[in-house]
């Protein structure tokens, strides 16, 4: 049952266009972990710019580098 955060810098998108975002995480999701439609659920989360470093770099990104399956390509 994944559930995926999306966090990203606040952006004007209209229901049409999350919901077509959503689809293809979905999409992704079913092909990869073989799950249904109806166990998956995507957040989107708007982070203003200057708190990125401080609420999702320093306490989400930063301690998990060794983890991450994909990096990021900037370092703060």
């Amino acid at each position: 049952m994944p559930h995926i955060t999306v966090k990203h810098f606040p952006r004007e998108l209209t229901d049409e266009q999350k919901e077509a975002l959503a689809a293809d995480i979905c999409d992704v999701l079913k092909k990869h972990f073989s799950s249904t439609d109806e166990s998956l659920s995507v957040a989107l989360t708007p982070i203003e710019k200057d708190r990125w470093k401080e609420d999702v770099y320093d306490k989400e990104i930063a301690p998990q580098l060794e983890t991450l399956a994909k990096k990021p390509g900037y370092s703060l």
